[in-house]
């Protein structure tokens, strides 16, 4: 936008409002007839008067110390902008309906006002925000104390500069609220002051979004002043505690703001700006150009910054009479198409002061047409004006469809621009690839800062840079804390402070697996970037979509819980041997996850090689594997001798599947294994959930809390489980782009773990108990594979894979234990070990409900997914053989 100066206006008129009204519960049309017959400001949830405005002006200090004393978690903010832009964009909803009202009201043109309302919403919605946030501040959660580089226990964040007084232009009506959005974004108390003269938007539009928010902590941010300029003393109590202040206007507003900024103090400039076109022979030649041309000079009656104020033609380098004829037959061409544009829009309609500064800038120009210097050709109605010039230097047009042609040969772009480089912004170049190339180079080193194609001056995208900073940035301090090495598993600081601020799940209907495929036939293309499939264990491989920022996030995440757990990147040197190929993501997950960790990585992958394998982690010094804990037992023991004369493997980190006792103790007894911990706890639709850290014990995990809000239903209904007790494990994810899956029923089952974990961490628990599948119904009695798992450990001495298979007799049922003949016991012994030790299969077996029996086999012969390598733990063949 290119805001008027803040300059000093009359006294404001100010009604007093008899109350404060608090948003979050108010009537909005009670509240929308309020403010239309009060000039009322918002404070922290309610609205004020004057009276009462001052007062807590005097007490602004001692507010921003409370409101910054805990930080605010950038979640709450892109949660209620949202709720905030949903309502925006509900025809007919009370949000949208009462801000129309507050537009109108004030003299916006309907059209124009939904026109306001649908570019706040798009600029708030959560896949915009979230963009600007991985682009300026490099993630979603830029408040926590992270690590920047793994090796190091050096931990950064962005912080908030603190007070942020925002001083609003009067003619961008969707500056003020953006401002405050991105001052809560970075965690500030935010300050607003507008023009008294402007429309109570910015109120209307922050109070609806303190609403959005049923925690407050929104509200406790924002304070929303609309008073004049000419009351010096409320400026002064509001840029004297300040830590920086974000100021809109031309230089006087600027300097006038600057002498009450206390040393020390932020002072940020959004100035006014100027911009221009800039068209090769070729280009100015063509007709396309010229009409894309006259409807950005014609967009916004340019008011905006980028709008062009100058068309510059690439002439030869000389000052003869064939260049001015050249600037004045293009501006005869240009001015048809100009013509042609105007007349698709309603006339001006000018205000004094803005009519004046025409007429003269015109005339002006009309005595110097008797130098040779000028031509000035224009509507007879005045709507339109096209100002030819032949000499270079760079001037303000007096905007309104009025618009400079100058020439500016190449050789001179550098001369004749960057005197005016503090206030050039964007220029549109149109000409040949490689001129467009050349120019922009050119251009950008005279002080533009942004270059874009004819006919787009005024579009922009998510995330980009504004009069060429970053606005976060600006509104945020780069923080740092050092740490010994007794943080060295610790991936945030933040974690070991106080839990983190978890949203809520929805309310809705469960999600299984059919509907996560089924919601895939809606989504928007844009948001397919990685295609992953699920290894089958379960059933048919299922697909699963992410955009390539999804992956990023989940990635980091799962490299902060690898941390937790134990791998040190600055001295681990480890394997990957996660299965690769046929679309499934260990590997390449796990390849990801480490290279974030700046790790020293070997990407070996599963093979049926186990001696090559062997080979290369002995010859390059790996100390970690990551792996299957079927083929990490199977390589262990394929390649025994040399792994065991190797003694390096110290960490084992797994996924997918578990380690039995005894295979623990084998691995740590006989290979020197020290620890044995999971990589991570996921699943390839929902990505990684959760990790173990150094003190987890069995399958508790803390749960990534990040990424995700876990519910613990009851097994039976949809209702949270009692405290302590199994249920079924229940997900929402919160940062995916595309495919957001709400309540999604991953098939897993658990409960709480209450308590600060002995890590330190506040980050929730969750102990994993299996999965539905591994509970089997046969001979109408229950079975859990782990059962028989259990039993085999502790009665056989067993340290082998075990499988169950379940088969239709001719008069019954039939289980089948499947074991591994390399640790298998006499079978008699085993056939007889099982009955006794599960009283409900001696009891289906007695009343021949089922039989029973124990087979050996090779490890070979037992079934496995074929995309994963993962053990199938219960093979049901009841239904095939029916």
């Amino acid at each position: 936008m290119n805001p008027e100066a803040v300059n000093p206006e009359a006294a404001d008129a100010d009604v007093v409002s008899p109350e404060a009204v608090n948003l979050a519960a108010a009537d909005p049309e009670a509240v929308h007839r309020e403010l239309a017959t009060a000039g009322a400001h918002f404070w922290q949830g309610a609205f004020i008067d004057d009276e009462e405005a001052a007062r807590r002006l005097a007490d602004l200090p001692d507010l921003a110390a409370r409101a910054l004393a805990d930080p605010l978690p950038t979640e709450l903010v892109l949660n209620a902008c949202q709720v905030l832009a949903d309502a925006l964009g509900t025809p007919g909803g009370a949000v949208r309906t009462r801000l129309l009202g507050v537009l109108t009201d004030g003299g916006t043109d309907p059209e124009e006002a939904a026109a306001t309302l649908a570019e706040i919403a798009d600029a708030i919605g959560r896949p915009a925000l979230e963009r600007k946030l991985r682009r300026e501040l490099g993630g979603l959660r830029p408040e926590r104390l992270t690590r920047p580089d793994a090796r190091e226990t050096t931990f950064e964040a962005w912080a908030p500069v603190g007070l942020l007084v925002h001083i609003a232009p009067g003619n961008a009506a969707a500056v003020a609220p953006l401002s405050v959005i991105e001052g809560l974004l970075t965690g500030n108390l935010n300050v607003l002051k507008t023009s008294s003269s402007d429309t109570p938007l910015a109120q209307h539009l922050l109070a609806a979004l303190a609403a959005a928010d049923p925690t407050g902590a929104l509200a406790g941010r924002v304070v929303a002043l609309r008073f004049s300029s000419a009351r010096t003393e409320w400026l002064r109590l509001l840029c004297a505690p300040a830590d920086a202040v974000a100021v809109w206007g031309g230089e006087d507003a600027v300097r006038s703001v600057a002498e009450l900024v206390p040393a020390g103090c932020r002072l940020i400039e959004w100035g006014h700006r100027i911009s221009f076109a800039y068209l090769t022979r070729d280009a100015w030649s063509d007709t396309a150009t010229l009409d894309a041309l006259a409807a950005d000079v014609c967009r916004f009656e340019q008011q905006a910054c980028s709008s062009p104020q100058v068309v510059y033609l690439d002439t030869e380098d000389t000052e003869d009479a064939e260049d001015a004829d050249e600037v004045f037959a293009f501006a005869e061409r240009f001015a048809a198409h100009l013509a042609a544009a105007s007349a698709t829009l309603p006339r001006p309609v000018l205000e004094p002061a803005e009519h004046a500064e025409i007429t003269t800038t015109e005339l002006l120009a009309r005595l110097e047409e008797h130098l040779g210097l000028t031509r000035v050709i224009a509507a007879d109605d005045g709507s339109w004006r096209v100002l030819a010039d032949t000499r270079p230097a760079l001037a303000a047009s007096p905007l309104h469809r009025s618009v400079w042609v100058k020439p500016l040969p190449r050789a001179r772009v550098m001369a004749t621009l960057r005197p005016m480089r503090r206030y050039l912004q964007t220029a549109a170049i149109a000409g040949h690839r490689a001129d467009v190339a050349r120019l922009s180079r050119a251009v950008l080193a005279a002080g533009v800062l942004r270059v874009t194609p004819v006919g787009g001056m005024l579009d922009g995208y998510h995330g980009e840079p504004h009069d060429g900073v970053y606005a976060l940035q600006r509104y945020s301090r780069r923080v740092s804390v050092r740490a010994d090495a007794a943080f060295a598993t610790t991936a945030c600081l933040d974690d070991l402070a106080a839990p983190a601020v978890v949203p809520p799940a929805p309310a809705g209907p469960l999600l299984d697996k059919a509907g996560v495929q089924e919601s895939l036939r809606t989504l928007a293309p844009e948001y397919a970037h990685l295609l992953f499939r699920s290894g089958g264990s379960t059933g048919t491989p299922a697909l699963s979509v992410f955009t390539n920022a999804d992956y990023d996030t989940q990635m980091r995440a799962s490299a902060d819980g690898l941390l937790a757990a134990g791998f040190d990147p600055a001295r681990d040197r480890a394997a990957n041997l996660f299965y690769c190929g046929g679309m499934y993501g260990s590997f390449i997950s796990f390849f990801s996850i480490l290279e974030r960790l700046n790790a020293t990585q070997l990407p070996i992958a599963a093979g049926p090689d186990h001696t090559a394998t062997a080979e290369a982690l002995v010859t390059y010094g790996a100390n970690a594997v990551f792996g299957m804990p079927s083929y990490l037992w199977q390589l262990f023991h394929a390649e025994g001798e040399a792994l065991r004369a190797y003694g390096g493997i110290r960490k084992v980190f797994y996924g997918g599947e578990h380690f039995t006792q005894e295979q623990r103790r084998v691995l740590t007894e006989e290979f020197g294994v020290e620890v044995i911990r999971s990589a991570a706890y996921g699943s390839t639709d929902l990505g990684p959930l959760g990790y173990q850290c150094t003190h987890a014990e069995g399958s508790v995990h803390h749960v990534l809390t990040d990424l995700h809000t876990l519910e613990i239903l009851d097994p039976q209904a949809d209702r949270p489980a009692p405290a302590g007790l199994p249920g079924r494990l229940v997900f929402t994810t919160r940062t995916r782009a595309g495919q957001r899956l709400e309540r999604y029923q991953i098939g897993d089952l658990g409960r709480a773990v209450e308590g600060v974990c002995p890590c330190g961490s506040h980050t929730p628990r969750v102990e994993l108990l299996g999965r539905y599948g591994d509970v089997v119904r046969v001979g109408t009695y229950f079975f859990n594979v782990r059962r028989f798992e259990a039993v085999a450990q502790e009665h056989l001495g067993y340290r082998g894979e075990l499988q169950l298979l379940l088969d239709t007799g001719d008069d019954r049922e039939r289980i089948t234990v499947r074991l591994d003949e390399r640790y298998a016991p006499d079978a008699a012994a085993a056939a007889a070990c099982f009955p006794a030790a599960i009283p409900e299969l001696a009891s289906a077996v007695a009343e021949d409900l089922l039989a029973f029996t124990v087979e050996s086999a090779d490890s070979g012969d037992f079934e496995r997914t074929a995309t994963s390598g993962k053990l199938r733990t219960v093979i049901d063949r009841r239904e095939s053989t029916a």
